[in-house]
């Protein structure tokens, strides 16, 4: 028998970028606020100080800061009829666990989507017909606009001390920048990180070829920064460690060195950490969601914590498990396209080159996630798709993060993977490689999804998640697209030798590729078609809002992490401004 606690205003499933942001706004709101976090605690000044941070064996390669797959997995398959497969150990992509989650040892990219992006759906039909869309494509505009959203993404810039250069600002295209991107109502809090010197070799060539070449946005301060909740940033090193490690000069923007020094100090706000969240309470008739029931994972006691509001901030998979094992919301079914919880999975289509230059000596040791450059010139609809034979695109980089001792040694395709010719092959190609990335969109297709195994359990006796995913014909065709521009850039680049790195035709778990994972839990416009509204409540649980990736309806070609972060704004900002006044279904005015 859980043993019931004294109800709060509002709990957090998750204190990862969302939570921490949704746990700030409340209290700040007069809310008493619960954080519950499955992890350990995470303090930058006490876990990731020199010289113990920089440990790519303890970080990089034992994934220290991951989710824990012996407590809890998800299941795996490429296809409805094979049968899923626990995943023992995350590799394709790696959700964090602990204070700061993913958003902890993320590398940093900070995007926004296109204007065109929020209503994908009616501009494909307005652009190339009514019949264009595939009928096993299940894209959806989105319920919010990009002009409703910039204030949200221009807090959230200010928040993180992004960097980057301004492409569009208050409409006027700004040199230097990216000039698709939609309009900005500031400038970058700071200037662009500076490039490495293969960043620029890229950009040269890519403006030879009429592309639009610009610094990658990064929330990593490229000077020392004071943040809009008055917090002190550091300035970025370069030191080369920076994914799925966190920052020890404070510069990569994570929740526990942007927000979380204020939220511990205030007396409204509780942490409990090693607590495992295994359901929500759900009262059906009344469409509320109750409180949490977790688990003291140090202890083994279960509690109930009542709360007024419930907001799931953790990741895709967690937010769609709890909405299936509590009967939030018509689970998805392929089999008849009705259904919502679970619906429309995707994940980010990577796909990248090396090249290799005799006559060029790099020092890539030295890095951060915005050295690279980019070019958007075959992302979303800034390009005509007329006869190409599918849709979606995304952005081309060359960017140099950091090349650390054990996986930062690029050599040529062919060579041997240990022993004597390897050694000489090392010693030769690691000054003087440059690495290469396309970060392609994938437009929801309806044989990807996610529901509750039938066979596999957690630790806790539950139903494990079930991804059914693989990559459609449409993200293949859109991929080698990106991937034929980019050969075109490396090309004018005039390596000695460079490989090409498509993504092969069947998806696999095992190499890394991105934690770029989204859906599940799908805002719209419609409580038919979606699992929250516009404002990221439940249509089904009026105190329920759910935060994170998994409501996209689909990805675009850029990463996450931006949007999640300005939608957290947009939500927190519902909440306070109308939901406390009226509790209920929130109202698009």
């Amino acid at each position: 028998m859980a043993t019931r606690l004294k109800e709060v205003d509002a709990v957090m499933v998750g204190m990862g970028w969302t939570g921490a942001i949704m746990a700030r706004e409340l209290s700040k709101a007069g809310l008493s606020v619960v954080g519950i976090e499955r992890g350990p605690d995470r303090v930058p000044g006490e876990n990731f100080i020199l010289p113990a941070i920089r440990d790519e064996l303890r970080y990089a390669q034992r994934l220290e800061l991951m989710q824990d797959n012996s407590v809890d997995t998800i299941t795996f398959r490429n296809a409805a009829p094979e049968m899923a497969l626990p995943i023992r150990r995350f590799g394709a992509f790696l959700p964090g666990e602990g204070v700061g989650g993913s958003g902890l040892h993320w590398g940093a990219l900070h995007w926004r989507f296109l204007p065109s992006d929020f209503r994908i759906k009616s501009h494909l039909r307005e652009r190339y017909g009514a019949k264009a869309i595939p009928d096993d494509m299940t894209i959806e505009d989105w319920p919010v606009s990009y002009d409703e959203l910039e204030p949200y993404y221009d807090k959230f810039d200010k928040i993180c001390g992004a960097s980057g250069q301004a492409g569009n600002l208050k409409g006027t295209t700004v040199a230097g920048g990216n000039p698709f991107e939609g309009p900005r109502s500031n400038p970058y809090p700071n200037k662009p990180i500076m490039s490495a010197a293969p960043s620029l070799m890229y950009a040269d060539a890519a403006r030879s070829l009429g592309y639009h070449p610009f610094p990658a946005p990064v929330a990593i301060a490229s000077a020392a920064y004071t943040n809009a909740e008055g917090i002190a940033l550091g300035e970025c090193q370069y030191c080369g460690y920076c994914n799925r490690m966190a920052c020890e000069a404070n510069a990569k923007a994570s929740a526990n060195t942007t927000i979380l020094p204020k939220l511990r100090d205030e007396p409204k706000f509780e942490l409990r950490t090693r607590a495992f969240v295994t359901r929500l309470v759900y009262d059906k008739p009344g469409k509320k969601v109750t409180g949490v029931i977790y688990t003291d994972m140090r202890t083994g006691e279960e509690y109930e914590q009542p709360a007024n509001i419930v907001v799931l901030s953790s990741f895709v998979f967690g937010n769609t498990q709890a909405m299936l094992l509590a009967g939030i919301g018509e689970p998805y079914d392929r089999a008849t396209g009705k259904g919502v919880v679970g619906k429309n999975y995707a994940y980010q289509f990577e796909a990248g080159a090396a090249a290799f230059f005799e006559d060029k000596e790099w020092n890539p040791y030295m890095g951060s996630a915005g050295v690279g450059v980019c070019i958007d010139d075959f992302n979303g609809e800034n390009f005509d798709h007329a006869g190409l034979g599918f849709f979606g695109g995304g952005y081309i980089a060359c960017s140099m993060a950091g090349a650390p001792p054990i996986a930062g040694r690029n050599v040529p395709h062919g060579t041997p993977r240990w022993g004597a010719e390897w050694k000489q092959a090392t010693v030769k190609w690691y000054n003087r490689v440059a690495r290469f990335n396309t970060q392609g969109s994938v437009y929801a297709n309806r044989e990807n999804f996610m529901d509750l195994d039938p066979t596999y359990k957690d630790a806790f006796g539950r139903p494990l998640l079930r991804l059914t995913y693989n990559g459609t014909d449409n993200d293949h065709k859109m991929s080698r697209y990106l991937l034929a521009k980019l050969e075109g850039v490396i090309k004018a680049m005039n390596p000695t030798h460079y490989e090409m790195h498509p993504r092969p035709r069947n998806f696999t778990i095992v190499p890394y590729q991105s934690t770029h994972n989204t859906g599940g839990t799908m805002m719209g416009a419609n409580p038919k078609a979606s699992a929250v509204n516009r404002y990221l409540q439940a249509w089904d649980a009026h105190n329920l809002f759910v935060m994170g990736a998994s409501v996209f309806p689909q990805q675009h070609g850029y990463n996450p992490t931006g949007t999640v972060g300005a939608l957290a704004y947009w939500a927190a900002n519902a909440i306070t401004g109308q939901y406390l006044k009226s509790p209920g279904p929130l109202v698009h005015a």
